[in-house]
């Protein structure tokens, strides 16, 4: 796609104002992880059950007139595709998500339920890029990416903002290190420009930590050759975006690669300590503080960035 600017610090403050107009914030939940305060922000209490609705708001007001009555297309897995039919609904805007066949039930009918079309690929043998963009081009829509556009991660970036500003207001001070899940790197990427003075650690499934080691190499590293099955189908992204990865490259970010054992740990920790539900992918940050792979820090700020459990496969992580 072509990227008519880069995202900005100034654009993340535009997005909060934007959604503190509409919304309020997601909650915060101070908790004691060996003997530091660890505040945990609970996106998964979002409408939809994902802060996606945070750059799916901010891309899609940004759209002129014309644009509006042309539609949008977008592919998701199911978060984005929910926030982008959220406030395409609000805006009376037609939204099309292209969507993978073994998306999970939940999101799907989520996405249904919000007046979106949905079209299916095939994850394994078919290019959600390619579709979404022929649908858009012979639709005259526009395309929303889930994280290569710079709305959309300085939308994602609205939460750090917010949790700045309720940390401050419990006493608690400001961000230090910042933990979040990544897929495509579009929440970290929005997080490292929210929260300049925080150090950013993004977290992966293992076999999908390509913003780990495209950090590491100094250059984007694609997913490898027949990476492993994931429960967390919200961070299967085969390769970032040399948007997302320049913001986090310039940052000094880290990455760290949690297995599935340990998101379902943290699932379960969640469930237990904080009564939240956490999908796999929103739970892998936690999952890194609680395998010790991030080192609890005073006043460190994670991310639940999400909670549409598929019922079944979260009642097996549950049982244990």
């Amino acid at each position: 796609m072509t990227i008519l600017r880069q995202p900005t610090r100034a654009g993340v403050r535009d997005a909060a104002e934007k959604l503190a107009r509409i919304l309020p914030p997601s909650p915060i939940f101070p908790l004691k992880i060996n003997g530091k305060t660890v505040v945990f922000k609970a996106e998964n209490l979002q409408p939809i059950g994902a802060f996606k609705l945070r750059g799916a708001w901010h891309r899609l007001t940004a759209l002129d007139a014309e644009s509006r009555a042309r539609g949008v297309v977008a592919f998701s897995s199911g978060n984005h595709a929910q926030g982008i039919a959220w406030a395409a609904r609000r805006l009376g805007i037609a939204a099309t998500i292209v969507m993978p066949a073994d998306a999970p039930a939940s999101k799907r009918e989520g996405t249904l339920a919000l007046g979106a079309e949905i079209v299916d690929y095939d994850r394994a043998t078919e290019s959600r890029e390619l579709i979404g963009r022929r649908l858009a081009e012979a639709r005259g829509a526009t395309l929303v990416p889930s994280f290569d556009d710079p709305w959309v991660i300085e939308g994602q970036g609205s939460v750090g903002i917010e949790a700045a500003a309720q940390m401050a207001a419990r006493g608690l001070g400001a961000p230090g290190h910042v933990v979040t899940p990544c897929g495509g790197g579009g929440l970290a990427a929005g997080l490292a420009l929210a929260l300049p003075e925080a150090k950013v650690t993004v977290v992966e499934p293992e076999g999908w930590d390509d913003m780990r080691r495209s950090l590491e190499a100094g250059w984007i590293e694609p997913v490898g050759d027949n990476p492993p099955p994931t429960a967390c189908d919200a961070l299967q992204t085969p390769r970032v975006s040399p948007l997302t990865f320049e913001v986090l490259a310039r940052r000094g970010a880290e990455g760290v690669a949690v297995s599935e054992a340990e998101i379902a740990a943290a699932q379960r920790f969640a469930a237990d300590r904080m009564r939240l539900v956490i999908e796999p992918g929103g739970a892998a940050a936690l999952a890194a503080l609680l395998s010790g792979k991030v080192a609890a820090e005073e006043n460190m700020l994670l991310l639940l960035s999400g909670g549409n459990v598929d019922r079944a496969a979260y009642a097996r992580v549950l049982a244990g």
